[in-house]
């Protein structure tokens, strides 16, 4: 669709009330799903990033990469076990979690960023004593709790202009590898940081009162309303894990936060600089 000079600056126009509200404030993003594995929908997601931090936004960027981890395994003839949604994690799978989270598709993300002219730095939470963890169970191996975080070298980075793209990893006091959930990654990093918000970016369009229809999507919820929509079964399955998350993160600081599709281009751009935005809020009372 082409669009006229004057619908682009009436555009411009529209957002700067959001640009001036979050200038120089805290922004934490959940990076997954279809998203990651879509390239088009990465490029749109790296120029969001980089638009954002361009206009003075400190962007913190947290990223799983569960499908390349998946692939990764299969290539070294690694099976992959999944128990209640997550992973079973042996010594072996860990090193492999490591080798593409840290490496592969965290340099990636950095690569893409700089290229369109961002400034980013890679980071896992191995780095700068970032995420303690503590094994989930003793079911799922070198799957991590967060014990204690520590945002030293998030601050650093944000405060000279750069981009932190952390991978979803931790550590323990022996060294061994951890792999955590984004979504708890994400929730605990903004908590920490007092961010202003917290956006995750899924493969549905929000929370729907009826999943089989996306014109149901229910636009603003107060996190005390949580423990009755999950009763009503309108929050149900893998939507309660990442709603726990966000919860977690508002009663932690966090001023509000946000599910959005990231199948859709440009997704963070419309739900943070527009007036209708796209997905669900949720905030506190």
């Amino acid at each position: 669709m082409d669009i006229s000079n004057a619908m682009k600056a009436d555009v411009i126009a529209h957002a700067l009330p959001y640009i001036q509200y979050y200038r120089k404030k805290i922004i934490v993003i959940k990076y997954g799903g279809n998203a990651m594995v879509n390239e088009d929908l990465k490029a749109a997601v790296m120029h969001d990033l980089v638009l954002l931090s361009t206009i003075g936004i400190k962007v913190v960027l947290v990223h799983g990469g569960g499908p390349e981890i998946s692939k990764a395994l299969s290539d070294m003839n690694i099976k992959s076990e999944f128990k209640d949604g997550l992973r079973v994690t042996d010594k072996k799978t860990a090193d492999v979690v490591q080798m593409v989270l840290a490496g592969k598709i965290n340099k990636d993300l950095v690569c893409k960023i700089g290229n369109l002219g961002g400034h980013a730095i890679g980071l896992s939470g191995m780095d700068g004593n970032m995420l303690k963890c503590a094994p989930l169970d003793s079911v799922h191996g070198y799957v991590g709790k967060i014990t204690d975080v520590n945002m030293d070298v998030i601050e650093e980075v944000l405060n000279n202009n750069f981009i932190p793209v952390i991978s979803t990893i931790g550590f323990d006091e022996e060294g061994n590898c951890y792999n955590i959930n984004a979504d708890t990654v994400a929730a605990e990093i903004a908590g920490a940081l007092k961010a202003e918000a917290l956006v995750s970016m899924t493969d549905v369009a929000g929370l729907l009162k009826d999943k089989d229809d996306e014109k149901s999507l229910v636009r603003r919820i107060y996190i005390s309303d949580v423990p009755a929509l999950i009763a009503e079964g309108i929050i149900d399955g893998g939507m309660i894990p990442k709603i726990d998350s966000m919860t977690k993160a508002i009663r932690n600081g966090v001023k509000k936060a946000f599910i959005i599709d990231g199948r859709v281009p440009h997704s963070i751009l419309i739900e943070l600089l527009t007036d209708e935005g796209m997905g669900t809020m949720f905030k506190s009372r």
